[in-house]
Parts: C-alpha cells; structure tokens; sequence
C-alpha cells in the first residue's frame, strides 16, 4: 500500500469518527410545494402562482427628480409611499410589496452604485437617507399605522350642502364613507347600500357608524421625540405632552366622525322615508283608533238610545198600568158607593130592621160598621140574603161584624203589650252607660250642631255620640238615653253639673301650675345671688332685697290663656244666656271658674277681631 492509499484511508476513518446523526426538518422550494399540494390540493398552488404573477404585475414608480428634491432633514414631511414609488398602493400596500419597493430603490439609488456611474454625491444630505427613513417606517408595522394615520393624501373634509346637491347623496357620501372605513377597528364594514336598500341594512349601516370604534391615532405628529429627554423626568414630561395632544386630536377626529354620520342621516333620502312611512303608520293607527273611539261612541248613544227608548216605553207602561189600576180602583169604589148607597137605602126602607127606636139608632150604626167592612161582592150577596131573610139576615150579619171588630180590637191591644213589654225587659237587661265628661262635652256639641226641627234629631245625636265618643266596651247610644241625658242636663243646676265640676278641676290645676312656673321665674331673675339669704319666719320664706319686688300673680292671672274648657263653657254660656239677657256678662263669668266679668269681655272682644281678620284676609285673597 502506497503512503497516498494511506493517508486517504486515514482521512476516511477521521471523518466517519466526526459524522454523528441528526434529526432535520425538510425545506426548500420543493418541500414547500409537496406540503402545499398534501395539505391544500392543487388549488393552493394556483393561488401561489397567482399571486406571485400579482407581484409581478405590480410595478414601482421612480420619480428621481422628485427623490433629489427631498430634503433628508425634513423627513417627517415627506410623502414616503411616494419615496417607495408606491404612490398609488399607499395602505393597500402588503409588506412584500414594501419589501421589493425597497430593494429596487437600493439596487438603483445607493451611493455606491451612484459613484459607480460617476455620480457626486454629498454624504451629509443624500436623499438615500429619505429612502431609508421610508422603509424603516412603512416596514415597522406599528410605525406604518402611525403614519397611514396622517396619510397626507386622505380627504378628511365633510361634505358640503352644495356637493351634496351637485354630485347626490349616495355619490357624494359613498367615497367619504369608503375612506373612513379604513380606520375601522371592525371588519366587514357595512356599506351606504343605494335607493333600494332594506330598512335593516340602513340601520344597521348607521348604527355601525353611530359606534364606529376608530384605531386612528397621532403620534406621528408629536411635536418632540421621547428619546431626546435628557433624563428621566423630561421624557415622561414629554410623553405627558404628547400623550395630551394625540388626545386632543383624537377627540377631534370622533367628532368629525359623528358630524359626517349626523349630515348623511340628516341627508338620507332613505330615512326621510322611513320617517314618512313612520308617521303615516301612525297616522293610520292613531285614525284607526280616532274611528273606533267614534264608532265605541256612536254605539254608546245608540245603546243610550235605546235604553232611552225602552225605559220611556217602560214607563210609559207604567203609566197606563197605574192609570188602570188606579181606573179600577175608582170604579171598585163608585161600585162600592153604589153597593152602600143601595144597602143604606134598603136598610132605611125597612126601618133599619128595628122592633123599636132603641134598635133603630144600633141598627144605624151597624149598617155603617158593616158599609166599612164588607166589600162589594159581600154587600151584594148580603143584600140578596136581605131580600130573602130580612130581619133574621140582618141580626146574624150585625152579631159577626161586632164579633170580627171585637177580635181585630183584642189582637191590637196585645201586639201593643207584647210590644211594651218586650221594651221593658230590653231595658232591663241593659245596663246604662256612665257618662263621663268628654261624653257630655260631646252631647252638647252634638245638641249645637243638630239644632230642634233635625229629623229624627235623637238618632242623629246618638249616631254622632257612638262615631266620636270611644267606649271601653260594645255598649252604644240610643236615642232615648241621649234625650234623658239631655233633659237631665237641662233641668238640672249647670253650676252642680259634672262637666262644670270637671272645669273647675281643669283651672285649678291649670292656674296652679302657673303660679309656680311664676314664682320660679321671680326666684331665679330678681334675686341675685349675694341676696338670696333667707330667713324662716313662722314657717315661711321671705327673701331679703335691696327694692320691692311687683308680685307676678296678677299679672299672670290677666295674661292666663284661655284653656280649651274654659272656651267650650264660654261659648255654652254665651248661647246659654243672649244679648237680650239683663246683667248677660256677670252672669256668664258665673258659669267659667276662675275667670271674671272682665276677661270673659276681654275674651270675647279677641274672638271677634279674630272672626273679622280671617274675612279681610279671605277677601283680600279673592
């Protein structure tokens, strides 16, 4: 074996030591189309064709004059769709459109390439740098939103009334619309639709539009850069600024929004449809029922009509019904006065049937009974058994009508004991009610406000005692105890009464109180501390001070209110004794405890200014 046989064969063994087994995934053209085809079908392979032919068939523009005029340093203000040649794609642009843009640009507008064909170039304002401020922009995808945001060649303006008129609603706003709709968060934006479209596309097309929710921002616009900020706190005061701005902006933004949806609702020929036939709708309904209240109407006074008409011929059956009846009844009598007239005569004609003038007078007397007993039909019978019997039919009709007059007599009287004694033993059982002094307070109101000539004036009394008086058990009024009640009261010494008893009571615990909530006033405000040594003589306090003291009982007797019984015996006993009464005024303060001729005036002259200020007012109120 030669040293070259074994040198190779040395190289061999070294490189099957290195070779070691490794897991890899396949890739390449090839790959990828076996993987299409496996997954997706051929179709998949028609849309890749397709689409690279759509890539082909795109075509960048390249305006070198417009490239060379840029200005590196005003970048911002640079249209860069136009930098990329892409001018026209602007934001239907994919990133593989961008891509290849670019690499054109670089192939044909580096430096390097330049100074190949001789080109001068100026390292410090080249406009490849616009070229790759471009590209840096429109592939980040965040700082091409940005920039699609302020896209310089974007109509943001809101149809005039003019164009509207010129170019028609649906022309006029279906390219606004269509512009807008780029800034969408939501896909599947809904379109303005024509003349024709349905109701539910309208409305949802503008309820879309009433909530567009909007991904526009402006940060593009920021007048300085937050990595500039020389620390920490200027970058977050430049970012708060910014922050402030791009808001503001944005607010603009949804209000021109919501100014372009309000002018096309406004506009839309379609909604003043839909509010026409809207309207007619209830129109007709409110029509509809406008004739249904008039034909429920109508109804009604035809049905009052006839209830009208069947109530007069009711009562115009009543009439003649009554008018019958009472015919009937005026003939039953004329029949009934003949029938008399004819037995009176007959009875005459035999001298009453009568063996002597005693009879006679008793005969005469019974022939009356016996008019006021019978009825016509028994008259005439009777009289048919006279013309037969005589006196014997006579005698036997007398004896049976005294006979019935006497049982109808005996059976009143005892219903009327059977009734009277039924009372007593009521009344028996009933135990009576003990008056007190707001019961009899309450009968004399009761008896004031029901005055003589009331109907049934007891009852009225007693009703108004049960309704207002409060019992402690089911026990109530009646009639014939509040009479009692009320004569006792009026027969009896008013100065005796109860309810006077009561009063004096009142006014004295009244006066009472009041001479000591005085005598406490003096202790506490006219005696001062460093005088109120008190020395007991005989039992008694006196106070040692400087002057007199005035005693406040008088005063506090003048100025004493009136209390609510004090009133209610004024006014009994100023109803009690009138104004034609001789000494009227001593003889009411006899009837009030506690009070003089003097206050009872005094009182009264209050009340009657009282009675007149309430008519000025009430006829200054009219």
């Amino acid at each position: 074996m030669t040293e070259g046989e074994n040198s190779n064969n040395c190289r061999v063994v070294a490189i099957s030591q290195l070779i070691v087994k490794r897991q890899v995934e396949c890739a390449g053209a090839a790959f990828l189309r076996y993987y299409k085809i496996k997954c997706h079908g051929e179709d998949a392979l028609e849309d890749t064709s397709n689409s690279k032919e759509k890539a082909e068939e795109v075509t960048f523009d390249d305006d070198v004059e417009y490239l060379r005029s840029l200005d590196p340093k005003d970048w911002k203000n640079q249209d860069h769709y136009a930098v990329l040649g892409m001018k026209t794609l602007r934001n239907k642009a994919t990133d593989d459109d961008i891509k290849r843009a670019y690499r054109q640009k670089v192939l044909k507008h580096h430096p390097d390439k330049r100074k190949a064909l001789g080109e001068e170039i100026r390292s410090d304002d080249d406009y490849f740098t616009c070229i790759t401020k471009a590209y840096e922009i429109l592939g980040t995808p965040v700082k091409r939103r940005s920039y699609d945001s302020i896209d310089p060649l974007v109509d943001d303006n809101v149809p005039t009334p003019a164009e509207i008129k010129k170019e028609g609603f649906f022309k006029a706003f279906a390219k606004i619309f269509e512009i807008n709709a780029r800034w969408s968060e939501k896909k599947n934006v809904p379109l303005l639709g024509d003349e024709n479209s349905p109701r539910e596309q309208v409305e949802r097309f503008y309820a879309f539009w009433y909530e567009f929710e909007s991904w526009r921002e402006f940060s593009y616009l920021d007048e300085e850069e937050k990595e500039r900020g020389a620390d920490r706190e200027e970058r977050r005061w430049i970012e708060k600024q910014n922050k402030a701005a791009r808001a503001k902006l944005k607010k603009e933004e949804m209000a021109r929004i919501r100014s372009l949806v309000d002018l096309a609702y406004a506009n839309d020929p379609r909604i003043q449809r839909f509010k026409q036939e809207d309207k007619d709708k209830k129109l007709a309904a409110k029509q509809a029922r406008m004739n249904a209240v008039q034909a429920k109407k109508a109804e009604e006074e035809r049905l009052i009509k006839e209830a009208q008409l069947a109530k007069q011929k009711a009562e115009e059956a009543e009439r003649a019904r009554i008018e019958a009846a009472r015919a009937e009844r005026e003939q039953q009598k004329k029949n009934l006065r003949k029938e008399r007239k004819a037995l009176r005569d007959i009875c005459k004609t035999n001298n009453y049937y009568a063996q002597g003038e005693d009879e006679t007078v008793s005969h005469m007397a019974a022939v009356e009974k016996i008019c006021e007993m019978m009825k016509v039909v028994e008259l005439q019978d009777f009289m048919k058994d006279l013309e037969a019997n005589g006196r014997e039919s006579f005698v036997k009709t007398m004896k049976e009508t005294e006979e019935k007059l006497e049982a109808e007599r005996k059976a009143l009287f005892e219903n009327k004991k059977a009734e009277e004694q039924k009372a007593k033993k009521d009344s028996a059982l009933r135990t009576p009610i003990e008056w007190t002094v707001e019961m009899t307070q309450m009968l004399i109101k009761a008896v004031n406000l029901f005055p003589a000539g009331t109907n049934q004036r007891w009852d009225v009394v007693a009703n108004f005692l049960n309704q207002h008086c409060t019992f402690t058990d089911e026990k109530r009024f009646n009639a014939k105890e509040v009479l009692n009640k009320a004569k006792d009261l009026q027969s009896s010494d008013f100065s005796k009464s109860s309810l006077k008893k009561a009063a004096n009571e009142e006014a004295f615990d009244q006066f009472e109180k009041e001479k000591k909530k005085m005598a406490n006033h003096v202790d506490d405000n006219s005696i001062s501390k460093s005088d109120s040594a008190v020395k007991l003589v005989n039992g008694t306090a006196k106070p040692k001070m400087n002057g007199d003291v005035a005693k406040p009982e008088k005063d506090t007797k003048e100025d004493r209110p009136w209390t609510k019984t004090e009133q209610e015996l004024l006014e009994q006993a100023m109803k009690t004794f009138p104004s034609s009464t001789s000494e009227r005024w001593d003889k009411i303060a006899d009837c009030i405890p506690n009070r003089t001729k003097k206050d009872c005036m005094k009182r009264y002259k209050e009340l009657v200014e009282l009675v007149k200020a309430k008519k000025q007012a009430a006829n200054l109120s009219k």
